[in-house]
């Protein structure tokens, strides 16, 4: 396992990292604790430090299962969870029992602390953008938790990237702590941060750490079977074609599909934004095939060809602005003797 700075700080954190929503059985299809260890422990002992959890995670369990596997060796860990999300206790009718508001951070930051055992959180990610509460009230509010020392980085979750932007922006100017991580979706099977996403994330020196990398499982083919259950529905027959390339492109490398799809994403550094795969499993010899990407290299023309197969449109403005004609009337003849080290246009995908 190599280590990576976490964004714009010198926090470093494992090139992967443990997933811990399936610790816990209270949402009916995670695993038990005894099984958690034993994930827990291979994922250290392959020199994992970078553990991911939320607040809301099997209502509470994951954290409490994480907070008693650290309790030994605290330091040695990252440990990120998130707030935003109820949890399956909450009164329903109750406006504030979710939410960015900072009432509803308070609760959240006293529980995980109690339920982690410890007396600070390595990274806090806010977990899902509102579209409620100021921007202002937000950043002030974890700026305000980071100088309490109850955190010492922030993040952000699946939110816009004009808001995480904007929020690093006003922090920077008003001298407070800033994102220095965005956790989002991102795979084969899902291209769509490459938009917007990933072109931020690299213009503001953002770590991103990917969930959803097997795509439900879809990536390692296993719905093929058919003795196959899974909790998603509705995979569409493109989805599941993809699987069935990268099964085959597996089985000429020597791996299995699962590795191919993580490999992917580990490799992927886009444009210099380092891009950290989340690992979630429910078994221990899952996680020990996931790590096993660690192992598998894939070549150029290997990359080359995961792309091909699953392409993406960029869509308006990037592939106006990445048009021939467009470059042409910015910049006459002289466009391609320009070496840009700052451009924040994505890149253009292969054909």
């Amino acid at each position: 396992m190599r280590y990576k700075l976490l964004g714009r700080s010198g926090l470093r954190v494992s090139e992967l990292a443990l997933g811990t929503m399936t610790f816990g059985e209270d949402w009916g299809w995670g695993a038990p604790r005894a099984e958690c260890q034993k994930m827990f422990d291979a994922f250290s002992e392959a020199g994992g430090n970078f553990i991911d959890t939320s607040v809301n995670y099997t209502n509470g369990t994951s954290e409490k299962f994480v907070g008693d596997f650290i309790s030994t060796n605290r330091q040695r860990y990252v440990v990120a969870t998130k707030y935003s999300l109820r949890d399956g206790n909450a009164d329903r009718l109750d406006p504030n029992a979710g939410g960015n508001a900072r009432k509803n951070l308070h609760r959240a930051v006293e529980t995980s602390l109690r339920n982690l055992q410890t007396d600070y959180i390595d990274l806090y990610y806010l977990h899902a953008w509102d579209g409620t509460t100021p921007i202002e009230e937000i950043m002030r509010a974890l700026d305000d938790l980071v100088r309490s020392g109850k955190v010492l980085y922030i993040g952000v979750s699946d939110t816009p990237a004009w808001i995480v932007a904007k929020a690093n922006m006003l922090a920077e100017l008003r001298g407070w702590s800033r994102f220095v991580a965005a956790q989002l979706p991102y795979s084969l099977a899902d291209r769509s941060p490459e938009r917007d996403l990933l072109p931020m994330a690299r213009a503001d020196e953002l770590a991103v750490t990917a969930w959803g990398i097997l795509g439900g499982g879809v990536l390692t083919g296993k719905y093929r079977q058919p003795d196959a259950i899974t909790r998603y529905t509705g995979t569409s027959e493109r989805r599941m074609q993809l699987g069935d390339q990268i099964a085959a492109l597996a089985g000429e490398i020597g791996c299995t599909p699962s590795q191919v799809a993580i490999a992917w994403v580990r490799q992927r550094p886009w444009r210099g934004a380092p891009i950290i795969p989340i690992l979630g499993a429910r078994r221990l010899e899952q996680l020990q095939e996931n790590l096993g990407a660690l192992e598998v290299t894939l070549t150029p023309d290997q990359i080359h060809t995961l792309d091909a197969l699953s392409p993406i449109q960029l869509g308006f403005p990037h592939d106006f602005l990445s048009g021939n004609e467009v470059r042409s009337l910015l910049f006459g003849d002289t466009y391609p003797l320009i070496d840009n080290h700052r451009d924040s246009l994505p890149a253009k995908p292969h054909p």
